[in-house]
This record gives C-alpha cells, sequence and structure tokens, in this order.
C-alpha cells in the first residue's frame, strides 16, 4: 500500500467496491446506537454494529492496515450516535491502547477517531501501564487480571457528559477497567461507545 492509497483510496475497506474509502452499503452496517448488556461494566454500553462482515473489515482496515481515510466516516457515525446517549456537552475519552501497538499502528486509532468527533471535546487521560499483553486469544478471566491495576489516569475530563470510547467490545473487560480507574481518579463516566460489538446478540 503507498502513500497515495492512503490518501485517495480506490476501493471501499469493507467490499472493496471501487470508488471510495467506504461504500454507502457498508456504512449503513452502523445504525443508531444500541444499548448492550454487559456485566461489570457499570454505565450504559451502546454499541453500533456488530463486529462482523462489512463492518468488522472496517474497523480492521482503519485499526491494522492505515486505512486513514476511513476516520472521517467513523467520526461522522460516532457523532449521530452521541446524541442518542447523554446531553451535551460530551467528551470523548479514548480507550487506551498498548504504546507498543500504537507505535506499529502509527498513532493512537481510537484518539483519531475522537478527534475526528467535530461535536464533542476529546480527553486522552486514560494509558495503560507497562506489562499489559495483547488481549488476543485471552479468556475473560485472563482478561480482566491482564488489566488489573494497569489503567492508569492522568489529568480530568471536563464537566458534561464523559463517554468512554473504543473499537469492539467482547468480554468487557477493557471498559470495565477503564470506569474503575476513571471512578477511582473521581470521574464519573457516563456512557460507553464502542464501534462494534463481539458479544453474542440479546433476546428480544
Amino acid at each position: 500500500m503507498t502513500a497515495l492509497d492512503l490518501l485517495l483510496p480506490s476501493a471501499c475497506a469493507g467490499c472493496d467496491r471501487p470508488g471510495t474509502a467506504c461504500c454507502v452499503t457498508c456504512l449503513d452496517e452502523f445504525g443508531p446506537p444500541n444499548r448492550i448488556q454487559v456485566p461489570g461494566v457499570g454505565p450504559p454500553v451502546w454499541t453500533l454494529a456488530a463486529y462482523r462482515g462489512a463492518a468488522r473489515e472496517l474497523v480492521l482496515a482503519f485499526k491494522e492496515r492505515g486505512a486513514r481515510a476511513l476516520v472521517a466516516w467513523f467520526g461522522a457515525i460516532v457523532a449521530a450516535a452521541l446524541v442518542g446517549v447523554g446531553p451535551p456537552p460530551w467528551t470523548l475519552v479514548p480507550a487506551p491502547s498498548r504504546r507498543s501497538a500504537a507505535r506499529a499502528r502509527g498513532g493512537d486509532h481510537m484518539l483519531r477517531i475522537a478527534r475526528a468527533v467535530q461535536i464533542a471535546n476529546v480527553a486522552q487521560v486514560l494509558r495503560l501501564a507497562p506489562g499489559v499483553s495483547d488481549s488476543v486469544g485471552l479468556t475473560a478471566g485472563e482478561r480482566r487480571r491482564n488489566l488489573e491495576g494497569r489503567v492508569e489516569v492522568h489529568g480530568r475530563p471536563p464537566p458534561g457528559t464523559t463517554v468512554l470510547l473504543d473499537d469492539v467490545i467482547t468480554t468487557g473487560a477493557t471498559a470495565a477497567a477503564c470506569v474503575r480507574a476513571l471512578r477511582r481518579a473521581g470521574v464519573r463516566t457516563h456512557a460507553v461507545v464502542v464501534l462494534t460489538s463481539a458479544r453474542p446478540a440479546q433476546p428480544g
């Protein structure tokens, strides 16, 4: 992939349809915020799509394959969702990435998305301490232990509706650890918004 491909993508990152970074069909995989039950997290958790199909491909393309042009799409999707999860003013707190992972990706991908949400403030106050492992392949218990005591808070978000923002939720260990760390620092998390959910669908 060349620098020109990143700036002027020739095909949709979700389905390879030529002409745009994200076609209308794939963008439609993301809908209004859908509240899901995630035990142990605390505040309401809202997802915008299931972690499958085109939605999964778009998230992975942005996160792992350098599809930077998608940031505007994701920013718009999150901005539309915020209206349904709480009153303004909104402050987005991006879920932190391991420093090595962020370096490999050329920067913090969730911070990029948060900054593209033009109707919200951004507070990059969460960091992961050294010693956190990649969570891929870990069980729910292992994920909790991996993060226990290793989410650090540096600074405080401004007053308003504080929303934790992440790309995908599976066990909820990351969201729970971030919410606990913020609470210990005296910060209330009003909602968690994730682009996608890998959790089983809730019964209707």
